[in-house]
């Protein structure tokens, strides 16, 4: 049984991070399957939105404890193979939509975060745990959560360690939607297939132009929101919006 399984429904693929009997915590072969598995749905022509999930009780735990010998040089393994996930999902030019089944804790946590929607059940909870075992957080952790909710919240998230709830996380902003368990798959796949209808060259700028937004200066941004528009407007997506538009009826995307 592999340890990550990808699944293909139409346009959308769903990748579910396949370790229940552990929480779905990351050791570094789950680690290498993942990013496998990620860079395959981002190259693939035919996939043009992505679920990621875990599968059991939780969404995932994060690093695997029992691994010791991974946090022994801590530093290459975070830069080898947890930041290649993060920058993975941060650039694949596709939505990505988190199903927060259960429990994201750490770099779970940092998983849920570097997707573009997040969905969650009733029954999840979520913990920046990384202090709780005198780490920091990584995995794009910081990155979000100060950008998400400000340095004094996120500080405060970080070094308490308290485990929210997933309406929490939506009251923070961190999460889109809360749903009942039993209808957190389907939503994701539905929202993922929304997606995944829609004009991907532009969302693939959309998702491009917001990555960047916290980053560039308002001139550096204006020039790039200039030349993703030549981009989008050439494209034949556009042309299709515009007369669908004037016909009164649903684009058909390329």
């Amino acid at each position: 049984m592999t340890a990550v399984d990808v699944t293909r429904e139409g346009a959308v693929a769903t990748v579910t991070l396949n370790r229940p009997d552990k929480l779905n915590a990351l050791d570094r072969s789950t680690r290498w399957e993942l990013i496998g598995a990620l860079r395959e749905v981002a190259v693939d022509h035919d996939v043009r939105a992505v679920v990621l999930t875990g599968a059991g009780r939780a969404f995932c735990v994060g690093q695997d404890l029992a691994a010791v010998e991974e946090l022994e040089h801590a530093d290459e393994t975070v830069a080898g193979s947890y930041n290649p996930i993060a920058q993975t999902i941060a650039d694949m030019p596709k939505p990505v939509v988190a199903a927060v089944n259960g429990a994201a804790v750490g770099a779970g946590l940092g998983l849920a975060l570097a997707c573009d929607l997040r969905l969650a059940a009733e029954s999840a909870s979520f913990s920046c745990a990384f202090g709780k075992v005198g780490l920091v957080p990584d995995t794009g952790v910081s990155w979000h959560l100060v950008r998400e909710l400000g340095y004094a919240r996120a500080f405060a998230v970080a070094t308490l360690g308290r485990t929210f709830t997933a309406d929490e996380a939506k009251a923070y902003g961190l999460i889109n939607r809360v749903l009942p368990p039993e209808q957190l798959a389907a939503s994701a796949r539905e929202l993922a297939g929304m997606l995944a209808d829609g004009p991907s060259l532009a969302f693939a700028l959309t998702k491009s132009q917001f990555r960047a937004a916290g980053e560039l200066p308002l001139e550096a941004l204006l020039a790039l929101e200039a030349r993703h528009q030549g981009e989008a407007a050439a494209h034949p997506d556009h042309v299709e919006g515009r007369t669908a538009f004037a016909e009164k009826r649903a684009p058909r995307w390329a």
